[in-house]
């Protein structure tokens, strides 16, 4: 592999699935990777372990990326394992791909930690050059930005599982997205930080937690660049990220030390959800929750957001389509997801005597009911 060459990015904001769509969008535009910071939320959901999780999935990244840095997907495959060049690129100049850092060399994780990673590629005499603007620091050392050369060898010894690889029309949006902040619930808040303080296992629930506000952290200092690339430097929003940067240390100790078979420190999950609570007061947050979304032109982009993220389409395909169920990548399956999603982000719960197909098998359809939902309606 060749040296690493640093790209242009303000890459320690983004975490290492979004930090490459940044890249990606900010090779046509210098200005526009902050995009994905301009409206913060806090919108938990079930993960591993029994303990909620703000990570985002990867079709909530690509939703995000098309809505705020006009990449729109044009293909999206899976590869083999220890693909070619050309298994890889397909008829692409460039394509973004998400594998197992597990076996990526040039991460500090190879070998030691499995998990989703993203990373650029493009075709190289044969070859391929990966570019990944990943910053951050391990236990296992200090991962920045960089472009390496793979020969064919190196590329199938990275990728002994394949890839998802994802190819992008990019259609810078027409109006820049405003800077908002979405307050939760109190009660979402309060579940949450239960979920973590009375998890039975701490040595599961703080390594969980770690993860946690790592990420929570990042996008708080995303979204305090995105405000001060309009509005300028606050002092406020300084303490502010400060305070949750010692959150993300005294997280990690704990961790360390219950790891090790000592005592857990106490303060932890209190000082998350005073940090929690005190976002809407530091950005200046709207109110959120099902009241926020559930009208109008608002719900229907959640719902065609979210319908398009399932069935992995293009939000124009699912806007045009007359019955969901005409689409290709329809199914009873995709339905539930659609669903469970849109309970989740919208904070409802679909009436039961609604779930039927007369009712979800188009998007005016599907924003009524959700509606009625939100509304508590019959």
């Amino acid at each position: 592999m060749s040296a690493p060459t640093a790209p242009s990015l303000s890459a320690d904001l983004f975490d290492c699935i979004q930090v490459n769509l940044a890249a990606l969008a900010g090779r046509r535009d210098p200005h526009a990777h902050l995009a994905p910071g301009a409206r913060l939320g806090f919108s938990p959901r079930p993960g591993r372990a029994g303990l909620p999780t703000v990570e985002p999935r990867l079709d909530d990244h690509l939703a995000a990326a098309e809505t705020l840095l006009g990449l729109r997907v044009a293909a999206r495959w899976t590869t083999s394992g220890r693909p070619s060049a050309g298994d890889l690129l397909g008829e692409h100049d460039v394509v973004y791909a998400v594998a197992d850092a597990f076996h990526l060399p040039w991460v500090p994780y190879c070998g030691r930690r499995h998990m989703e990673h993203s990373f650029l590629a493009e075709a190289d005499a044969g070859s391929v050059t990966v570019t990944d603007a990943y910053h951050n620091d391990t236990p296992w050392g200090s991962a920045r930005p960089g472009a390496w050369h793979l020969s064919p060898a190196d590329l199938a010894d990275a990728l002994p599982e394949g890839a998802t690889v994802v190819a992008f029309h990019h259609e810078p949006p027409d109006v820049r997205a405003q800077i908002r902040c979405d307050a939760p619930a109190p009660e979402t808040i309060a579940r949450y930080v239960r979920s973590y303080a009375e998890h039975e296992d701490r040595a599961t629930a703080l390594e969980h937690l770690t993860l946690e506000t790592w990420l929570l952290t990042r996008a708080r200092r995303l979204h305090a660049a995105a405000r001060a690339d309009t509005r300028g430097p606050d002092e406020a929003v300084e303490e502010h990220l400060a305070d949750w940067a010692k959150l993300t240390e005294q997280t990690y100790l704990a961790h360390r030390r219950v790891q090790r078979g000592r005592p857990e420190p106490t303060g932890v999950t209190d000082r998350l959800a005073r940090l929690l609570a005190a976002d809407a007061d530091v950005f200046g947050a709207h109110p959120s929750g099902p009241a926020a979304p559930a009208t109008g032109s608002d719900l229907r982009t959640v719902v065609i957001e979210e319908t398009a993220a399932v069935l992995r389409l293009p939000t124009e395909a699912v806007v045009g389509a007359t019955r969901l169920s005409d689409l290709p990548a329809f199914s009873s399956f995709r339905l539930v997801e659609i669903v469970e999603r849109l309970e989740e982000r919208l904070e409802l719960e679909f009436d039961p005597d609604d779930l039927v197909p007369e009712n979800l098998h188009d998007i005016e359809s599907l924003c009524r009911t959700a509606e009625r939902s939100a509304k508590g309606e019959r």
